[in-house]
């Protein structure tokens, strides 16, 4: 962003030429204004909703498996154990999601506006006040809504303490199931870290 126009405007309310240090203090000045208050910038701080990208991120990981060929879905098992906890739609789980579970796709699509408002709420209550783009904000959420681990990982101290790439390194620590690495789990944690680095610049 161009910022002459905002000396020009202060060299026309002091009636005068600004000095370097002047300058310096303005520039400092919106630097701080941009940080806090633009969204999206590293820096700002956290949003409180998930954006576009990270819906995508969830939609293309979770899927919205089992449909029938009636349209609705059925819950499936958890890769990991091979039983519960039993999924179903954009990855629900928890009370009422058991073996025989069937739900409309309408139902799916609905959980998952009600989990993303959830888990993102989650994930802005553990930032804090840690400055934090939308992108990273929605990598977080994505890790959230898959691991439910927000408030206890390291990913998330590191992202607080502003060191972004230790905490995009955390990710990839996550990508384990009945004490093994699951492929689509790794492939997960890559996308959810390729998508906060570009939160990161």
């Amino acid at each position: 962003m161009t910022r002459k126009p905002l000396f020009d405007t202060v060299r026309r309310i002091l009636g005068r030429p600004l000095s370097h240090k002047e300058v310096a203090q303005i520039d400092e000045a919106a630097d701080l204004l941009l940080r806090d208050c633009v969204p999206g910038v590293p820096g700002s701080p956290a949003p409180t909703a998930i954006g576009p990208e990270g819906v995508a991120l969830i939609k293309q990981f979770e899927g919205c498996a089992k449909t029938r060929i009636d349209g609705r879905v059925e819950a499936y098992p958890d890769p990991g154990t091979g039983g519960a906890p039993w999924t179903i739609g954009w990855g629900a789980t928890g009370p009422g999601i058991e073996k025989d579970t069937v739900w409309t796709q309408d139902a799916c699509d609905a959980r998952l506006e009600a989990d993303l408002e959830r888990y993102a709420s989650q994930v802005a209550a553990a930032l804090g006040d840690a400055p934090t783009s939308q992108l990273q904000f929605d990598a977080l959420v994505s890790f959230h809504y898959n691991t439910g681990a927000i408030s206890n990982a390291t990913l998330t101290r590191k992202h607080s303490a502003g060191d972004f790439e230790g905490a995009a390194e955390e990710f990839a620590r996550w990508c384990y199931a009945g004490g093994r690495v699951m492929r689509g789990l790794a492939r997960r944690r890559a996308a959810e870290a390729a998508l906060y680095r570009r939160g990161t610049h």
